[in-house]
């Protein structure tokens, strides 16, 4: 059976587990057509175009079964408190919300809808034709193109005016540029080799190539329907990018965005059944020329080498449900979490073997990744989504990969954040309560909860400036900001005002891959 999706948030999908109740109602006959743009425009960026689910809830006509159309038609309009789901009044007629009720009750989930290499191909579309136009500098004052901080911000809606990337100046802590991505802002990566550029996924599966000297969109090209999987190689020649829908993952061009292999994402899962999968995380990494995806639902992890027709070497019985990754000992071992088996297993990707299995709590996610040097030894930190008896942060010796320690937190985690200048680790609680206002800071030596900060909102994904000065935290929900604190006395230093904002990234990623590392400690291996 299919694991639902843990992306974004865990409070965000128990949230709405409860609230979108399946349906048996009658309604005036509606436009399929009609219906379904309106599932598109307004639903099918968090709940997925084949209507399996995606950061939200499947909908369809099995999971909608049987249950009362007047709670599913009041949280429509009302939206789910703490959630990325506003309120629909007023933006949809009663009307349309009843047709649309009727219309996902009769829905199936889609199997596998197609979108294929021509696809993506016709999808290409150039806004700078001449990039040599572009300026050989950035238009704006900043010491170091590192000092940019990327902010994915979803939008009221997950669509419209306020979906975008923003970009911050993180030693002024001032919006340097912002690029519109029609859908809410997923992902941001930065190409190793050349600075300027940077690639934006939106939650439609849409990349963005963006020149951070000018701060607009050169390019951009529809990969599929949904999936934020993307990884830039370290000669920054290539992109890969994965989709939940459809099951495949593309490498492309990065600087012409042109596709130029697939792959269909299938293979035997560790309990032995034939399936097609999701994927996972897709990164590539500064120690060789291949990237590594993880097939969520088949418990694989394929290396794909960058070279003649792209060949596949495929690590298999990795765990159930896969998902997050992240890099160490210069990028040549990669953690990757698995949610159903409670594990993060480590793999070789020199020798393309797993070295070991480690326990991670559970339904462990590990976001970006996060690993410090502390007296000698290389410990890794993980977080747990799951509404768990006991709610702690994994923490590894990397070198050993053992267990050292399971630090207790105060709810279930997201996505750790370290600097090898900040003391230290910082963790997001996602409990449907007060306490997702917070973010609890590790001491980096002692490994105990030092620290919790109230940030307001719903306060996730904690970043780093590239300097480790600063701590961002995006306050989402009813925030509406990303709130800086000076990472060593974490006192309040500014904010900054947006839409939904979600994911923080550094373009101090492409210099120390993993948060928590600095260059020298990524043993020499150079993007």
């Amino acid at each position: 059976m299919k694991t639902t999706k843990k992306l974004l948030c865990a409070s965000f999908i128990a949230g709405l587990t409860a609230v979108i109740l399946p349906v048996n109602m009658q309604a005036a006959p509606a436009d399929p057509g009609k219906m379904h743009q309106l599932y598109e425009g307004n639903c099918a960026s968090c709940h997925g175009s084949d209507h399996g689910g995606f950061i939200a809830p499947a909908l369809n006509s099995a999971t909608l079964k049987g249950r009362s159309p007047t709670a599913l038609r009041s949280i429509i309009m009302t939206g789910s408190f703490d959630t990325l789901m506003p309120p629909f009044y007023g933006r949809l007629s009663d009307d349309d919300i009843r047709g649309l009720i009727k219309h996902l009750q009769s829905t199936p989930k889609l199997d596998n809808p197609a979108w294929t290499i021509d696809d993506i191909k016709a999808s290409l579309k150039v806004y700078v034709a001449d990039e040599n136009t572009l300026p050989a500098k950035p238009l704006y004052d900043i010491d170091s193109i590192d000092n940019i901080i990327g902010v994915a911000a979803r939008g009221k809606y997950g669509r419209g005016s306020g979906s975008k990337a923003v970009f911050i100046n993180s030693v002024t802590h001032k919006q340097i540029g912002e690029i519109p991505t029609g859908a809410a802002a997923h992902i941001i990566d930065y190409n190793p080799a050349n600075p300027r550029w940077a690639y934006v996924k939106n939650d439609t599966a849409e990349i963005f190539k963006v020149d951070l000297y000018s701060m607009q969109a050169v390019r951009s090209v529809k990969t599929g329907f949904n999936g934020p999987g993307l990884g830039v190689s370290r000669d920054g020649k290539y992109i890969m990018a994965g989709s939940y829908v459809p099951h495949n993952a593309v490498i492309l061009n990065a600087d012409t965005l042109e596709p130029l292999k697939t792959f269909e994402l299938e293979g035997i899962d560790p309990d032995g059944n034939m399936v097609t999968s999701d994927s996972g995380m897709v990164i590539g990494t500064p120690f060789a020329d291949i990237f590594a995806v993880a097939l969520e639902n088949a418990g694989q992890v394929w290396i794909v080498d960058l070279k003649d027709d792209f060949p596949v070497t495929k690590i298999t019985d990795v765990g159930r449900h896969l998902h997050d990754a992240f890099l160490t000992h210069g990028g040549s071992k990669l953690m990757v979490a698995s949610y159903d088996d409670s594990i993060v297993t480590a793999i070789d990707l020199k020798d393309r073997k797993i070295i070991k299995k480690l326990d991670a709590g559970c339904v462990p996610h590990v976001g970006g990744g996060s690993a410090v040097k502390v007296e000698g030894r290389t410990l890794g930190f993980g977080t747990n989504f799951g509404d768990c008896d006991k709610t702690v942060v994994s923490v590894w010796d990397l070198d050993k990969m053992e267990v050292v320690k399971q630090v207790p937190v105060d709810g279930g985690t997201e996505s750790p954040a370290a600097h090898a200048n900040a003391p230290y680790v910082a963790v997001d609680i996602i409990s449907k309560d007060r306490r997702a206002r917070t973010i609890q800071l590790i001491d980096k030596k002692t490994l105990e909860v030092a620290k919790t900060l109230d940030v307001g909102g719903h306060a996730y994904f904690p970043e780093y400036s590239a300097d480790g000065k600063f701590l961002y935290v995006s306050a989402g929900y009813s925030g509406d900001e990303v709130v800086v604190y000076d990472s060593t006395s974490l006192q309040k230093i500014a904010s900054i005002g947006m839409e939904s904002p979600a994911g923080l990234f550094s373009h101090g990623r492409v210099k120390y891959m993993t948060r928590g590392l600095s260059p020298d400690e990524m043993e020499g291996v150079k993007p």
